[in-house]
């Protein structure tokens, strides 16, 4: 496959900032496939694909199959993020501009952090969604519970990864509580300093399979994400002495491991507020849901209804009400999110027809 080299300004021009720790040989090496060789196929006659690994205000990195460069990104109307593949197009100064955004295959979306209701895309087109969950202090189970239904909501495919096994003595233990806790969800426990389990996540880290670091600060993300670099490119922290670690990832950035896999690594969340579907929900808590047709009622809530499989399974001790309490939490957050949303979008539609109305009876006025 070629590309319209014509429209390709020279290899210094506005390229990205060097010590961009990306190197490859072809598009496939971030990821590219038959899927996006067909969502590129309308734009090829005039542009170039490329995956975006950094995203800044009215810029962005972009990878190439010849390039890093520096793309302007304030002419394109929707907000890019890290793992999008666009079609990149010269202008006539000789820079880069995004012209298309081909479709995302996954989009690992959180509520933004200012609660207004639209969302916020951490990463796209991502593969597997690493969940970092710190051994010490003890692991928050509802944090837990929260990014994997994030993950499955996405797309992709979540995997718990326990750092600072080694500061623990019961870190299998830890584990398995947390598998408990994560119905179908491969779990593992690793040392990122002493490289103590990393061997477990070699299944996931193929060539051209893009990863994502999902976790609160100080859960050890970054520490785990130059263990799979081999290199100490993003910068780490002790954590604070009450245990709450300090933001050392400021920016979400793609690299690529030496394996041949893709790394997203994000800032830590300090929250995650819900953006989904029921998917999500209903992955994330599959050992609920299997219990729910079950129940002698259709529209059985799950409270003190007689013949409730879900309250049979706590009273017998199969399920643990924890879950029960989480899941309905969860609901009620998504639930609100949702009618928030509704909210947003019939006021924005409401605008839209009034200034439509008021062009015409301008129009109207105007007519001789």
């Amino acid at each position: 496959m070629t590309w319209p080299a014509k429209r390709m300004p020279g290899p210094d021009t506005h390229s990205a900032p060097e010590g961009t720790p990306l190197t490859l040989d072809t598009l496939a090496s971030l990821g590219w496939d038959a899927f996006y060789t067909a969502e590129f196929a309308p734009h090829s006659d005039v542009a170039v694909p490329g995956r975006v690994v950094r995203v800044d205000r009215g810029a962005a990195d972009v990878r190439t199959a010849d390039n890093p460069l520096r793309v302007t990104t304030s002419a394109y109307d929707e907000p890019l993020a890290v793992g999008d593949w666009v079609a990149l197009v010269a202008t006539d100064d000789r820079r880069w501009s995004v012209d298309a955004v081909l479709p995302r295959r996954s989009a690992i979306r959180r509520a933004v952090v200012t609660g207004e209701s639209h969302a916020q895309v951490v990463a796209a087109n991502v593969d597997v969604v690493l969940i970092a969950v710190p051994a010490v202090p003890e692991p928050r189970i509802g944090m837990v519970e929260r990014m994997v239904a994030l993950a499955w909501d996405s797309g992709a495919t979540p995997v718990v990864v326990l750092t600072k096994a080694d500061l623990v003595d019961d870190a299998e233990t830890m584990a398995a509580d947390l598998a408990v806790s994560a119905p179908g969800v491969d779990v593992v426990a690793v040392s990122a300093t002493t490289d103590g389990g990393l061997a477990a996540l070699d299944p996931y880290l193929t060539p051209g399979r893009t990863l994502c670091l999902l976790g609160r600060s100080g859960a050890g993300k970054s520490t785990l994400a130059n263990a799979l670099l081999g290199t100490d490119h993003l910068a780490t922290r002790e954590i604070r002495g009450d245990g709450k670690g300090r933001h050392t990832t400021t920016h979400r950035e793609l690299v690529v491991l030496p394996t041949g896999a893709c790394l997203v690594d994000t800032p830590g969340l300090k929250g995650v507020g819900l953006w989904l579907g029921d998917d999500g929900l209903d992955r994330a808590f599959a050992d609920i849901e299997e219990l729910v047709p079950g129940c002698r009622f259709a529209d059985c809530r799950h409270d003190s209804e007689p013949g409730c499989a879900v309250l049979a399974a706590i009273d017998a001790g199969t399920l643990a009400e924890r879950r029960l309490e989480s899941w309905r939490k969860l609901q009620r957050e998504a639930i609100w999110m949702a009618s928030r949303t509704d909210a947003r979008l019939r006021a924005e539609q409401s605008r839209k027809w009034r200034a439509i109305s008021q062009e015409m009876r301008r129009s109207g006025r105007a007519r001789p």
